[in-house]
């Protein structure tokens, strides 16, 4: 008994040891006792410190108003930005937009131009720093310089030219000059397969509408989905965005060549809109009323990209915001393809390949 009395009290004695070892060496001894060095997690990994959702409901009427901002301020001597005055709003009103006037971005903007930084003005915002994150993943592709192809006015052939610009960049996924209508119908129930929430935004339109690149990326996707039909996935340049077009035309999905990992433009022409989709069997037309489906995943760790807790946004305002850019097209009457109009050239973001 004596005996088992010292191993026990000597087992308690190694045991504290331990713990304090591994307290005061980062908890690496003390779990390298159990699981291999490359299986170590650093203290950043474990805590998965990244953003996990989203929601994201500032009315286009303020996207508008605070770009609007931005532009005015581009050769002042205080330049504004759009996102910071989206998120610090969004971080005073605790995102809720409800009662948003264009006057509450006008008095914020006007206490920057009187001197106050960003930083000062948030420095007592709890969450002002995960507005900022979250609606920089949203927006950072749409706004910046770039350079579009004008037609020379004073030339008969119809000869064009770069110019710079900018401003908005990022572009409806409807072509100019094709109608189409919408509403907000982001979480509504579906039931073909399982029961599930809508997680993107319904244009409805006619079959063979131009579907265009909202903003500059690569196909990550093409092909057919049973519940999408044919669609096409699209990852920004920054990797932050991942753009989802579904239920494309039978027949014609695509614009001729399109394949995956191809570099699109924002503005191309990359597919058409149809009514496939709700069927194992490829090419087939099982949704009612032909439309697009649009819609907008956030990327903030790769873990996030296919699995249960990817981040969907509402994407019924930024139609609604992006409706003012649409891409003119033609057609070739050879190929009966489609094609923009006007190209642009843009710098690609930091860090892109």
């Amino acid at each position: 008994m004596l005996l088992m009395i010292k191993k026990s009290t000597l087992m308690s004695i190694c045991l504290v040891v331990l713990v304090f070892l591994a307290i005061i060496l980062g908890g690496r001894i003390f779990v390298s006792l159990f699981y291999s060095e490359d299986t170590l997690k650093t203290k950043e990994e474990c805590e998965e410190d990244y953003i996990k959702w989203v929601d994201y409901n500032v009315p286009c009427e303020a996207m508008k108003k605070a770009l609007q901002l931005d532009i005015d301020s581009r050769d002042d001597e205080i330049q504004l930005n759009w996102i910071e005055l989206l998120a610090y709003l969004a971080a005073k009103n605790g995102n809720n937009f409800g009662s948003y006037k264009d006057k509450q971005l006008e008095e914020i903007a006007e206490t920057i131009r009187g001197g106050k930084t960003m930083k000062e003005l948030t420095a007592d915002m709890k969450y002002y720093d995960y507005y900022y994150e979250a609606f920089s993943a949203i927006l950072s592709g749409f706004v910046g310089e770039y350079e579009v192809e004008v037609v020379d006015a004073n030339a008969e052939d119809g000869r064009k030219h770069w110019e710079k610009k900018y401003g908005l960049k990022a572009f409806s996924p409807i072509a100019k000059n094709y109608p189409y209508s919408h509403y907000d119908d982001f979480g509504q129930s579906r039931s073909y397969g399982f029961a599930r929430n809508h997680l993107g935004n319904d244009l409805m339109g006619q079959v063979g509408t131009p579907i265009i690149a909202v903003e500059g990326g690569i196909v990550e996707a093409l092909g057919w989905n049973q519940y999408g039909g044919w669609r096409i996935g699209i990852r920004s340049m920054d990797s932050k965005r991942y753009y989802y077009y579904a239920h494309l035309r039978k027949n014609f999905p695509y614009q001729l060549d399109l394949k995956v990992g191809d570099k699109v433009q924002a503005g191309d022409v990359i597919g058409y809109l149809g009514r496939t989709g709700y069927s194992t069997k490829e090419n087939v037309n099982n949704i009612q009323q032909p439309h697009l489906h649009f819609g907008m995943q956030l990327i903030f760790d790769e873990s996030q990209k296919e699995c249960n807790s990817e981040i969907w946004i509402d994407v019924y305002q930024i139609v609604r915001f992006l409706n003012s850019n649409r891409s003119e097209v033609v057609k070739n009457l050879v190929t009966k393809d489609y094609s923009r109009v006007y190209e642009i050239r843009e710098q690609e973001p930091e860090g892109s390949e």
